[in-house]
């Protein structure tokens, strides 16, 4: 009888080393995988970063190392200009980044009329000079014109960032009008200066003097162009994209040349030769 259930206890007795079925926990890691091997040795192989799971952050993951995909737009609309497409690293839309490199363009021009005109403003011959042919209190009353100009065109620009059309017409059509003012004072400025007998070809003086200031004439008659074409524009609804952008890029081109007739005035009427 005794040896008998040795035998049993002998038979139900396992190895150390080898593996139980239902006693106890099992030995996890260790078992033998479909195509080989033991899960633990393909654990091994599984690279640092992981198997990317199925969804949107594999396809994301696998959009990123394609070399040959576009480039996505801006996810946020604070990225983007008023087309929907990528704004600059200023944060400017690509249209008003174009315009400001076009100002800083149109500052190197009026630099080197401005740095002529004070080379040769000395230059004169006969007896007709600035002292003689200026008309400064004319002047002044067609500068402050084209002063005010510049605030009814932020008028302007502040009526179309409220969605006001109507009113944005009538302070473009107005800073428009005192532009053409403001030429027109300077045509009859020129055609008085010639009755006395200062032309072009007069002295250096005299080209250096009608260069600037007529260069300066053709910029505010192409801003004037502009503002019209924008009041007919805004009235067949023909404007594409930001209006408001649209009002403000030619805002910054009439403020520009404000600006330069300022120092154009300063230092061809106002500081004498």
């Amino acid at each position: 009888m005794a040896d008998d259930e040795g035998d049993r206890s002998g038979e139900g007795a396992t190895s150390p080393g080898e593996k139980t079925s239902g006693d106890g926990a099992p030995d996890l890691g260790n078992e033998p995988h479909e195509h080989g091997g033991t899960v633990t040795d393909t654990l091994d192989e599984i690279p640092m970063g992981g198997v990317p799971g199925p969804g949107p952050v594999a396809d994301e993951q696998r959009a990123a190392d394609d070399p040959n995909r576009l480039t996505s737009l801006p996810e946020h609309a604070e990225h983007r200009d008023a087309d929907g497409g990528h704004a600059t690293t200023t944060g400017l839309s690509n249209n008003k980044m174009a315009m400001w490199l076009f100002l800083g363009s149109e500052c190197l021009l009026f630099g080197g009329l401005i740095s002529t005109y004070m080379l040769y403003r000395g230059r004169l011959s006969g007896e007709v000079g600035p002292d003689q042919i200026y008309d400064i209190p004319f002047t002044s009353v067609s500068s402050f014109v084209l002063l005010m100009s510049s605030l009814t065109m932020v008028l302007a620009v502040s009526a179309v960032a409220r969605r006001d059309l109507r009113t944005t017409k009538v302070w473009l059509s107005i800073t428009a009008l005192l532009g053409t003012t403001f030429v027109g004072g300077q045509v009859y400025e020129f055609t008085s200066f010639y009755r006395e007998g200062l032309g072009f070809t007069t002295s250096l003086f005299s080209s250096s003097f009608y260069t600037l200031t007529g260069f300066h004439g053709a910029h505010v008659t192409i801003g004037i162009i502009m503002l019209l074409a924008l009041v007919g524009m805004l009235s067949r609804e023909r404007v594409t994209g930001d209006k408001s952008e649209v009002v403000e890029l030619v805002g910054l081109y009439w403020h520009f040349v404000d600006i330069v007739w300022i120092v154009i005035f300063t230092l061809v009427y106002l500081i004498p030769a």
